[in-house]
């Protein structure tokens, strides 16, 4: 299984029997590649609330070796969408996944727009974790989750500001 756990706000501490041990805060993201097996905890050893978004995505062969890793994505430095974990190639700056899956986000002020592509036969699952937005004229409040099929090009306004957390899968 690939776990990407997205922080939206706090902190999480990670611990594995690899010996991988890391804090990944608000904005930043953190992957798991489960594979042939891994033990580990996540820990909220903040002061203050965490809330996070975790994605499970079956992965694109079984039995590899288990992996983890975290990146900073500090959300003040998007324009756009940027993609923060991949397992396409050409996504280099990302944290890489064993799938054929994206998962991209954006920080979107009232009245931006900004526009995501989908490779024909491929879907999307977009959530606004913050904010209100129109997704090609539909509209979303903060956490409802918009399922996307048959479309060439997404465009996101957002009517709040808004954090958008976008998965594009196979």
């Amino acid at each position: 299984m690939e776990i990407i756990t997205y922080v939206r706000e706090g902190a999480i501490t990670h611990q594995d029997n690899l010996g991988n041990k890391g804090r990944t805060e608000a904005g930043d993201v953190q992957v798991m590649s489960a594979g042939t097996g891994i033990a580990h905890s996540e820990y909220n050893l903040e002061t203050t609330e965490t809330r996070i978004f975790q994605i499970w995505i079956i992965p694109n062969e079984a039995g590899s070796a288990p992996s983890w890793g975290a990146k900073p994505f500090p959300k003040g430095q998007r324009e756009g969408f940027v993609t923060l974990a991949s397992g396409k190639s050409g996504d280099d700056q990302s944290l890489r996944i064993r799938a054929d899956a994206r998962l991209v986000a954006a920080n979107l002020k009232a009245g931006e727009s900004a526009e995501y592509r989908l490779d024909n036969g491929r879907r999307a699952y977009l959530v606004p974790a913050t904010g209100v937005i129109e997704v090609n004229g539909l509209r979303a409040q903060a956490r409802d989750g918009v399922a996307v099929a048959d479309e060439q090009v997404l465009r996101v306004t957002a009517i709040e500001d808004s954090e958008i957390v976008l998965v594009d899968l196979a």
